[in-house]
This record gives C-alpha cells, structure tokens and sequence, in this order.
C-alpha cells in the first residue's frame, strides 16, 4: 500500500463517507486524517455522529476538521433530490421515491455529492448487500467512458508476494469481451501499487487441453488480449497451479509469454473469483484490500460489510488516488493550498 499511501499525502481529497454513523468509518477516518490521506466528508444524523464520536473518545471536530450532513435535515435537499431524480427518472424511480430514497438512503446521497462534484470520491458498502450499492452507483455515476461493465478486484498481500483476483464481486459470467476489459482495468490498477502486472487466465485445464465453454472463453480472451497489442504480460488459459509456479507451467508450455509467477488471476466467472479469493485470504491469513471497484464514471468503492478498520484506510488512500488520477485526466488537478 505503501505508493497509494505516498500518492495521496502528495494531494488530499474529498471522500464522502456514506456510513458516517459506523464505529468501523468514524475510527478510520481519526486515521486518515492523522496519517494526511483525506479530506473527509460524513453522512449521518448529527446527534448520532456526536454521540459516536464522544463515546469512541476520537479527536477530530465534527463540522469544523470534519464536515457532515445530515440526511434528515439537509439544507441542500430540494438540489439534491432534484441531481437524483434527474438521474433515474428513466430507471423506474418516481418522484415519491426519490424524495424518500435522498432522505433514508446516504448511498444515494453520497453518490449525488460525487455526481454534482461536491466530493472527489465515496465510499460505501458497510452495511446492506453490495449489488444495492452498486445499483445506486451505476444509476446515478455512470460508468466510464468505453467501459461496458464496472468489476471488482481483489488484492491479498501474502508473505512472499502479491495477488490480485478479479472479478470477484460484479459480473457473474462475463463475455469474452468484457473479460478482455476487465483485465485492462485490472492491469492499470496493479500498476498503482508498484507492480508489473502479470496476468494469468484461469481455467481447469492448460493451453487447449480442455474444450469447456469456460476454458474457450479464457482461451479467446488471450487472443482478444494479443488483438489489442496488451502492454503487460499475460498468458492463458492455465490452471491456478501454472500461474503461480513457473516450473509447473513450463511442463505444459516451455515458451510462456509470461515470464514468473502471476500476480493477477482472471477468472472466467464471479463463482470460480469470488471462491478463489475466500480461500487464498483465510488459509493463508493475509492482508486484503478491496473490493476495489473499476470501471466507474467517478472514483467510487463498494467496501464489504465485513471490512475492518484497516480495510477502509487503505480503501480510502485507494480513493484518493483514484481522484488524483481523475482531476489529471480531466486537466484540473488542483494544488493544495
């Protein structure tokens, strides 16, 4: 974590925090601001945040260091409902609705700030399901320029290495193309932290062994991959095993384009992603960090509701990177006073 870290003392951001109210976001936030990473924004009941603040016996000074609003009593809520409901009038949402949905749902909220650029990026996710958040990101965000799905990338930091798995959290069985994608996506993030992204495509057999549909799937990935003149390592399909130990793929294929052990699995659906990254974190016992959400409009992550205190400082240096990256993009990256 340590270039994300680097990266966003160099330039503090907005993050909205959407679950302001949890104990797990109010004790991270202490850290983020201690260690420089953020400018955080809080959503959630005032007395609630004063209460939760004083009783975790934390630092910071809600509405002077900190910043909050109140859903229940927003003096920006007719701007706010109107942002939204502008956004979803065609997705099903009544007017009704979005006045209830503005007042009781903070992702909805949260998503509008970053939407009208009154935060640089947000968080949610801590509570309720993961697809409800997504649901409200995509409706009111958008999705990036090119990108036909958004997708979530795991990392767990081992003892003698690094490992990405994606998609873990969106797509249950994505096309070849989306695939394709994806690893780009995925690719530039692990860029982010300092590593030389080598991608493995994950199947149950290697290189043309097996005629399943998901091992053709991975199969034309690697040619859709080939096709777009990919500027990192990658190789496929390949069993798990061959990914991660080089003498192992090397019985089945001498002349790999992909020199070491993977950093990056691309799985061929969220099943076999979402399984692989449960089992590589709890057996082995290392850090994780994510779901790292790719392929939004806006810098935008969907925590787990199992995610610790931890897990959110790095998500919210993830962030403020993601920020960074977006303000240089769009030629307005701001310097701080």
């Amino acid at each position: 974590m340590q270039p994300v870290f680097e990266s966003a003392r160099r330039a503090p951001r907005c993050v909205v925090f959407a679950e302001g109210e949890d104990a797990r976001v109010l004790r991270a936030v202490q850290i983020a601001l201690d260690d420089g990473l953020a400018q955080p924004l809080l959503l959630g009941r005032e007395q609630v945040l004063r209460r939760q603040i004083s009783e975790l016996d934390l630092r910071f000074r809600l509405g002077d260091e900190v910043p909050f609003i109140d859903p229940e009593n927003n003096p920006d809520y007719e701007r706010h409902r109107r942002i939204y409901y502008d956004s979803v009038k065609r997705n099903g949402i009544s007017p009704d609705t979005a006045e209830l949905f503005i007042r009781t749902r903070t992702t909805v909220l949260a998503s509008v700030l970053l939407r009208s650029g009154e935060a640089d990026a947000l968080l949610c996710g801590v509570k309720e399901p993961f697809p409800e958040h997504l649901g409200h990101l995509t409706d009111i965000i958008g999705l990036a320029a090119g990108v036909d799905v958004p997708s979530a990338l795991r990392l767990v930091v081992l003892k003698d290495r690094y490992l990405f798995i994606c998609d873990t959290n969106v797509n249950y069985d994505p096309t070849a193309e989306q695939l394709a994608d994806i690893t780009f996506l995925a690719a530039n993030e692990v860029r982010r932290f300092g590593l030389k992204p080598k991608v493995a495509l994950i199947a149950n057999q290697n290189f043309g062994a097996s005629r399943e549909s998901s091992a053709v799937k991975m199969r034309r990935v690697r040619d859709l991959l080939e096709a777009r003149l990919a500027d990192f390592e990658f190789d496929g399909e390949m069993r798990a095993d061959a990914a991660m130990i080089p003498e192992v793929r090397e019985q089945y294929l001498t002349d790999s384009s992909m020199k070491g052990a993977a950093n990056l699995l691309v799985m061929a659906n969220l099943e076999a992603a979402n399984c692989a990254y449960n089992l590589v974190w709890s057996a082995a016992d290392g850090m994780n960090v994510g779901p790292i959400l790719l392929g939004m409009a806006r810098p935008a992550h969907v925590l787990s509701n199992s995610v610790t205190v931890r897990g959110i400082v790095n998500m919210t240096a993830i962030a403020v990177a993601d920020a960074q990256d977006a303000a240089l993009a769009a030629g307005s990256c701001r310097r701080e006073d």
